[in-house]
């Protein structure tokens, strides 16, 4: 069989499903208020990150907070542009 060129039948196709549209604002899709706790979590993995890999090597942490540090001050002058 060639599912290419398989056809659906009708009774598989759920009208209402097509029908439905989501009330104006209301986008199931985005997340809404979740942005602070999302932040906080990446804030909170990138120091377990540093602190993990500064147990290992002082340089490596050391450049990992430099490259930090500095693309947030490309990004804060890009974005002041």
């Amino acid at each position: 069989m060639n599912l290419y060129l398989q056809e659906i039948p009708a009774s598989e196709l759920s009208p209402k499903a097509i029908e439905e549209t989501p009330a104006p604002g209301k986008d199931p899709l985005i997340a809404r208020g979740l942005q602070k706790e999302q932040y906080v979590a990446i804030s909170v993995l990138a120091i377990i990150l540093v602190a993990a890999v500064g147990f290992f090597s002082r340089r490596v942490e050391y450049a990992i907070m430099f490259a930090f540090a500095l693309s947030i001050v490309f990004i804060a002058f890009v974005l002041l542009i």
